[in-house]
């Protein structure tokens, strides 16, 4: 049975896609996935990058291909009525779902990312939020310093894993990252011997040329 962590933000709609698709690609294939919640703006941080919304023609051409892309995969979807927004109520709902130190469940997922990207409503809306709890119905408090730490301490993690951005599936101590890597996921779980060879090393060797100075 082969282990998977998938690490999203809700902020991310290709998070959301990615989550939509999961299961096609894990079909044939014995599999367990763990759900991780992380603050996609740590990872930025962590890094020192920008958000895709944060640059302006970027921004434009990340909202106009999600929304081809769910047309092409025939997922429901709507841009929320402000995008970006602040995550961290509905990452933290999201943790207090579960144990301390587990990660939610698909369903919780589920309700936390359609919430944000379907019907395209505020995802921020307190009103909105406070529905959204009930029908989750957390075991723990999603405004206690216990979640807020597991949250920030999951996200701390990602980064010291290597994760950069969201989506990200790990397997096998391996990094698939994106809506797009995800064919590149099915092809390893179908055991394409292209993964055997040197290749997947030799990308992480290649001498590094010119430096953009800072």
């Amino acid at each position: 049975m082969k282990h998977l962590r998938f690490t999203f933000d809700v902020i991310s709609p290709y998070a959301y896609l990615a989550f939509e698709r999961l299961p096609q690609v894990l079909q044939g294939v014995s599999h367990e996935v763990s759900y991780q919640p992380v603050l996609l703006a740590g990872l930025l941080q962590h890094w020192s990058q920008k958000g895709p919304a944060e640059i302006a023609p970027k921004r434009d051409w990340t909202y106009r291909q999600v929304m081809w892309l769910a047309h092409q995969l025939g997922v429901p979807f709507e841009m929320p009525a402000q995008h970006p927004f602040n995550p961290l109520a509905l990452l933290r709902l999201g943790l207090a779902c579960a144990p301390a130190r587990l990660t939610p469940n698909r369903w919780v997922c589920e309700q936390l990312l359609q919430h944000v990207w379907r019907g395209g409503a505020d995802a921020a809306d307190a009103g909105r939020l406070a529905a959204l709890a009930q029908r989750l119905a957390p075991q723990r408090d999603p405004a206690s310093a216990e979640v807020k730490d597991e949250l920030k301490l999951a996200t701390a993690d990602a980064a010291a894993r290597g994760l950069f951005g969201v989506p990200t599936v790990e397997v096998d101590d391996r990094i698939f990252w994106g809506l797009d890597g995800l064919e590149m996921l099915a092809a390893y779980l179908r055991g394409e011997p292209w993964f055997s060879g040197p290749e997947w090393d030799a990308a992480a060797r290649l001498p590094q040329g010119t430096q953009r100075k800072h």
